[in-house]
């Protein structure tokens, strides 16, 4: 099976069965990293405008470091962003960071020893908390949060997609 760096250089995309998709994934024109992809948000605090540039108008201000959101555009120093409500716009690129995270959707969910449904339980993590992601495979997370790591499924989860749920 191709890596994530292979598939994006060689200009196609692998679904979760390993069977070439139907979209084609697009590379940002200023990092050639993939669009759409996941990062997290660097502070605590960042505008975020209507438009990629400090010319443009704040529209609001995310408040919570470690975020998940989406990039799913770029203009030189600027990254255009959206959460999973899809809110979002433009925010400069040194506020967000490679480091993946995702957050937790369900109402709650067992963080689990094993990447199976019967898998010793390890923590109860429940809708809105942030967790760092490890790696993923065959439809399960491995997260951790503080220091508790485990296995989330991952349709109780926000900040992957489905190349990274089977394991790519």
């Amino acid at each position: 099976m191709l890596t994530r760096r292979e598939i994006v250089a060689g200009g196609f995309a692998l679904g979760a069965t390993g069977v070439l998709a139907d979209e084609v994934l697009r590379v940002g024109p200023v990092t050639n990293l993939p669009l759409p992809r996941y990062v997290s948000l660097r502070s605590a605090e960042i505008n975020v405008r209507r438009g990629p540039g400090l010319n443009y108008p704040k529209d609001w201000v995310f408040q919570r470091a470690g975020l998940p959101v989406q990039v799913i555009a770029e203009h030189g120093d600027w990254r255009r962003i959206q959460d999973s409500d899809e809110a979002g716009g433009w925010v400069y690129h040194a506020l967000i960071s490679g480091r993946r995270t995702v957050l937790i959707t369900a109402p709650k969910i067992l963080l689990r020893q094993t990447p199976i449904e019967t898998g010793r339980p390890m923590a109860e993590l429940h809708q809105g908390v942030i967790a760092r992601l490890r790696s993923c495979k065959n439809g399960w997370c491995e997260v951790s949060v503080d220091t508790v790591t485990g296995w989330a499924p991952g349709h109780a989860i926000w900040g992957v997609d489905d190349i990274d749920l089977a394991g790519g």
